[in-house]
């Protein structure tokens, strides 16, 4: 009997080994095929640097909007480029433009002006963020047909990201001893794509192309450690899931924007899924500029006007639909991901 006690337990020692030699390859399987089985190291670290003021962020998106609509070649467009211009040089920055006359889809010259404002601009290692600031000169996502051809306000789809990147500025200036350079991008003629009403053949690129000729006509001698693009960044109810070029040409700039918004609290705005691919001004940046470079945009998959949300492209684009919380949750997170930067 004791022999027989004993064989026993050797067959229960095989078969466990078999078992965990068999399900190793299965969790393997499981793990490239879903990241949502990824195990990820949980650190618990405190914020650092500056309180994001939502507050001043909102009312930056608001001055914006008060030029009205900024398509390109209109007076709202021209007097919102010099406000940018003196805002940021009030912040201490280094103001730079870069102008050039683009082709629309239609053939029409755009008067682009492409915004560069450098904080500490002597220090070699630096951070670019980025953001467009033109508005949609067609409300072509409108559900009203009648608004197509309408202008929009775009305080989320342009004002929003300029106005998170103002108060990083804003604050940054109060900074002693900050080791980093940043530089804030304000790209021009993003928005100026074929609208969806247009019948007509098209070639080339229509989207974005402040951020071609930017990455095209880099300053000479200009590097960046990497870069992070801010779009749509103040809608309510947004939800800022991991953007697939942005995975594709930065992966490690995701894993760390997206851990610097778990540890401030806001990891319920970036959640660990991923969304679409999305053409928007961070490809040039990649792929012209050598800059790896991630998006910040929202997602939105239950939403039957836009996986961008239900203001996309549309009239209701306007102040009423900012939510002072989403640009808290994206601009905290900017500032972790900084004061964190400088510990690299």
């Amino acid at each position: 009997m004791k022999n027989k006690k004993i064989n026993m337990k050797v067959v229960l020692v095989a078969v466990a080994l078999l078992l965990a030699i068999s399900i190793k390859p299965l969790m393997n399987i499981f793990h490239h095929s879903d990241e949502s089985f990824e195990v990820e190291e949980t650190v618990k670290v405190e914020p650092v640097g500056p309180t994001f003021n939502a507050d001043s962020a909102y009312a930056f998106v608001q001055a914006q909007c008060d030029f009205g609509p900024r398509a390109m070649n209109t007076e709202g467009h021209e007097k919102c480029l010099q406000w940018i211009v003196e805002k940021f040089k009030a912040f201490g920055c280094k103001v730079t433009t870069q102008k050039a006359d683009l082709q629309g889809y239609d053939g029409t010259i755009l008067k682009s002006t492409n915004i560069m404002a450098q904080y500490q601009p002597q220090i070699t290692t630096r951070i670019l963020l980025c953001a467009h600031w033109d508005s949609r000169p067609w409300a072509d996502n409108d559900p009203d047909s009648a608004n197509w051809h309408k202008p929009i306000l775009a305080a989320n789809d342009a004002a929003s990201g300029v106005g998170v990147m103002m108060e990083i500025a804003r604050l940054l200036q109060q900074e002693k001893d900050f080791p980093l350079g940043v530089d804030f991008v304000c790209f021009d003629a993003e928005d100026w794509g074929t609208p969806q009403w247009y019948n007509g053949n098209v070639e080339g690129e229509t989207w974005a192309l402040g951020a071609h000729y930017f990455s095209e006509n880099l300053p000479e001698g200009y590097e960046a450690r990497y870069g992070i693009l801010l779009d749509m960044v103040g809608g309510q109810g947004a939800k800022f899931y991991r953007e697939k070029m942005s995975k594709q040409y930065a992966n490690a700039i995701v894993k760390k924007v997206w851990k610097a918004a778990r540890q401030v609290g806001y990891g319920s705005y970036f959640p660990k899924s991923d969304g679409g691919y999305i053409t928007d001004d961070h490809v040039p940046v990649n792929q012209k500029a050598n800059i790896p470079t991630i998006d910040i945009i929202p997602y939105y998959p239950d939403c039957a006007q836009s996986s961008f949300g239900p203001t996309w492209h549309t009239l209701d684009d306007n102040m009423e639909h900012i939510d002072k919380n989403t640009l808290k949750a994206v601009g905290q997170t900017l500032i972790q991901v900084l004061f964190t930067e400088m510990d690299s």
